[in-house]
Parts: structure tokens; sequence; C-alpha cells
């Protein structure tokens, strides 16, 4: 045995990666195998379910994807018309166009079709990429409940799902589509569930969909990387936007991403950071997928520095090279901080994170500093100073929506708010008199007095 093989085997080789997918594997950049994946790649080799915890940016689509690709390029079956082999669920758009992307990757050369199923895009290219079958398809939960009750994707062929950020589909209310959207599938599949962090709804899914499954874990959870340096600056909320200007002044800063709590306030960071002379990109829910796309190309490829993001970019964006991250709000689930600074510190490199909190946020910083076991040091104290005089405005602001969370049901279906169709299961119509109607109800008929409208005078009052 040669130096060369011995020194193959040591790497996906010797986890059971092989032929034209572990050449693909070795181009894209992926030489050794990292913890998560060393757990994982094999036992699911091996037909075992797995359920992984793990730190956000530990290489969790390697280790679901390489085993699958594996199985998938060893059959010798033709796909059937509006199937889809492996399944790949999603919570957000961003996240599983990565995916895609990573897939894409790691198949050069291969005969592996994929195909992507997301909302706020057609409908019709989708639809159309799915009629001949497909090896993996990757989608978000709101718009593949569609496709499915439509009959346009067929998953009773489907014997690999993943749930990857599971937790985070628990949040944006997804798990009744991910329950109906396993039934679908094969009930010999093989299942798969990554998260950075494992509440109890999770581990009760995961009772209900798993069979056995192998336990990873190669972090303890809600723990962050060791290579982020963690800082906090306290500051009023007035105070905030003066801090960040002069940080981001600073050419250390040359990858940043700021995190708002809301759209309304990372809209509002934005247009503030442009008063101030820095350009940003922005990328929330209210966005449609193209401009939240061209913000992130634009991000990815340099072009844009700084990008402002709400708690929808905290998973799914994989950026080499971001040096800071900014929390301009702190978060309402402590949990979303450890993935919001995630986006820094990848695959063994350096990063810095960053919290601005006013005093209001104060509970926040302690729920943070207790999910994360450590107290973040304390950068600097700006609450001794006067806050800066506002500067003039012009223009009015644009209105914004009253409930500014990102956690809504819809997330990824492609639908407005208000047009959310009845979850009745695949193929069922929605019970008799609860469809919504645009058309407008009929007015009351006023019975009052109308006094000085046209109505009768009043009685006139003695003097």
């Amino acid at each position: 045995m040669t130096n060369e093989n011995t020194a193959e085997l040591n790497g996906f080789a010797k986890l059971g990666i092989s032929g034209g997918l572990l050449k693909a594997t070795h181009a894209a950049g992926f030489d050794m195998p990292k913890p998560i994946q060393v757990q994982a790649i094999p036992a699911h080799l091996e037909g075992r379910d797995v359920l992984a915890v793990a730190q956000t940016g530990s290489g969790k689509t390697a280790a679901f994807s390489l085993p699958i690709l594996t199985k998938i390029v060893a059959l010798g079956t033709k796909r059937l018309p509006k199937t889809a082999r492996a399944l790949i669920l999603a919570p957000t758009r961003e996240l599983a166009v990565q995916i895609e992307d990573t897939i894409r990757v790691l198949t050069k050369g291969l005969h592996v079709s994929t195909a992507l199923v997301l909302g706020g895009v057609s409908r019709f290219s989708q639809v159309k990429k799915m009629a001949p079958g497909v090896d993996v398809l990757v989608a978000t939960p709101g718009r593949l409940t569609d496709l499915v009750r439509e009959g346009e994707v067929n998953l009773s062929d489907t014997r690999w799902l993943v749930l990857d950020e599971a937790d985070r589909m628990l949040d944006m209310g997804f798990i009744h589509d991910v329950r109906r959207l396993a039934k679908a599938t094969h009930k010999d599949r093989q299942t798969a569930l990554f998260s950075a962090t494992m509440p109890a709804e999770i581990e009760a899914l995961a009772r209900t969909i798993m069979k056995d499954p192998v336990h990873v874990q190669v972090a303890p959870q809600s723990t962050t990387a060791a290579e982020i340096k963690q800082s906090v600056v306290l500051a009023r909320v007035k105070q905030k936007r003066q801090i960040l200007s002069e940080m981001l002044a600073d050419d250390a800063m040359r990858s940043v991403i700021v995190f708002a709590r809301t759209k309304h306030g990372a809209d509002r960071v934005t247009r503030d950071l442009g008063r101030d002379g820095f350009e940003a990109a922005v990328i929330h829910g209210n966005k449609s997928q193209n401009a939240r796309q061209k913000a992130l190309n634009g991000f990815r490829d340099g072009s844009v520095r700084i990008l402002v993001a709400t708690d929808i970019a905290a998973r799914g964006i994989d950026v080499p090279g971001i040096s800071h991250v900014v929390n301009f709000d702190l978060p309402d689930e402590a949990e979303s901080y450890v993935h919001r600074i995630g986006r820094t510190g990848r695959n063994g490199a350096d990063g810095i994170a960053i919290t601005l909190c006013d005093p209001s946020e104060n509970a926040k910083l302690r729920q943070v500093e207790k999910i994360i076991r450590m107290k973040l040091p304390v950068a600097a104290d700006y609450l001794d100073q006067p806050d800066p005089k506002s500067p003039p405005r012009t223009g009015r602001p644009p209105i914004e929506a009253a409930n500014d969370s990102d956690a809504r049901r819809g997330e990824g279906s492609g639908r407005p708010r208000g047009e959310q169709k009845p979850r009745n299961g695949f193929g069922k119509k929605p019970a008799a008199g609860k469809q919504a109607t645009d058309r407008p109800q009929a007015k009351k008929p006023f019975r009052g007095k109308r006094r000085g409208f046209g109505g009768r005078k009043p009685a006139t009052r003695a003097a």
C-alpha cells in the first residue's frame, strides 16, 4: 500500500466515501473530515437514522449529504416522474440555496440531478424541474407542502429524509408541515435530523419520525466556537447609531453582518448607515427572494462590505471571511445569539462578535450568558455619556407592519400574509364556511340619531 493510498484512507475514504464522489469532495476542498462528519457519515452509510446536535458552522451539510450521495450514485434504477430520491428540508430560503450549492459542488462530474423548491419565486420553473424526477430535492416546507397537495410532487419514492436546522423549523411554525411531509415519504425511509439545539419539542418530533437513531453530539448544546472573540458594549438605544458608525470606520471591519431584531429595525439601521456614509445591503423576510439573493451575493463577492439582517439570516449564510458580527439589538430568543455569531469564526478562522446592549435589554443579555455558559466581557460603557443629537431626517419612513417578527408562519411558502391556505392535509379541501373572502362586509345600518349630519334637528334646549 502506497503512502498516497494510506493518506487517502485517513480522510473521507476511511469513512466510506469513494470513487468519483471522493474525487469531487477533494476537489471542492474537503480534505479532512470534521468531528460531526466522522461520527455521522459511517452511521448513515450503515443505514441508521441519525440525530445530531452540533454548533453552527461545524460541517453538517457534508455530514448528511455525502452518505446519501454515495447511495444514490450506486443506484442503477431510473427516476420516476415527479419524485425525489432524497428530500432535504431547510427552514429558510437562503439555507436551502446554500445546501443545493454544496451538493452541486460535491457531485461535479457525476450524474446526480438536484431541484430547489422554495417560496418567493415562480412555481412554474420548480414544477417543470420536478416533472422528470430528481435525485435530491432541497426545499422549504411551506412551498413543498403546496406542491405535494396539488400533485406536482410525489414523495412516495423518497427513501432519504433530512431535517436541517430542525429547531429553527419549530420556531417558524413548520413542524406540522414537516410531519405531513415525513408521512408522505416511503415507509422504509432513512431519516437524519440535524440541529444546533435540541429542545423538548424537537426530541418529541424525532421520536415520531425516526427509528432507533444514533445520537451524535460534537459540542455542548448552544456553545459558541472558541475562535470567536465575544464582547458587549453598554449603550442606550439613542447612542447605538453613532457607536456603530464609529466602529465601521475601522478598516479591520472588512466584512460585517449587523443583526437587528425586527424588519423595521433592519431597514432603519440600513437607512442610518447610508446617511452616515456607509453603503449596506439589507435582508429580511419582507424582501423578495431575488432581492435577498442579490444582497447576499453582493456580500459574498465582496462588493458589499456591510450586510444588515434579521434572524432569518442567522442560519443559512456561509460566507468565507466574515470578520465581524454586530448585534445592534439582542435577539428575543437567546439561542438565536449562538446562530448569529456563528456566521463568523467558521472553519477554524478567527472572528469577532460585538453586542450593543441597552439597559432595557439586560434580561436578554443574562439569558444569552446563561445559554452560552460564560459572562461576556464589557468592551466599552457609554451609559454615563449624553445621547448624541439626532441629525435632521429627510422624507418620511415607510409604514411597516405592526408585527415585525420573522418567526411567523409562512416563511418559505411564497404566499403573502393573509393568504395562507388551510393546512388540512394533502388533497383535502377546507371545511365549508372556513374559506376567507375578499368581498367587503356590508355595513350595518346606523340606528342612532344623526345630529348635525342631515338628520333631524336636535330639540331646542330651554334657556
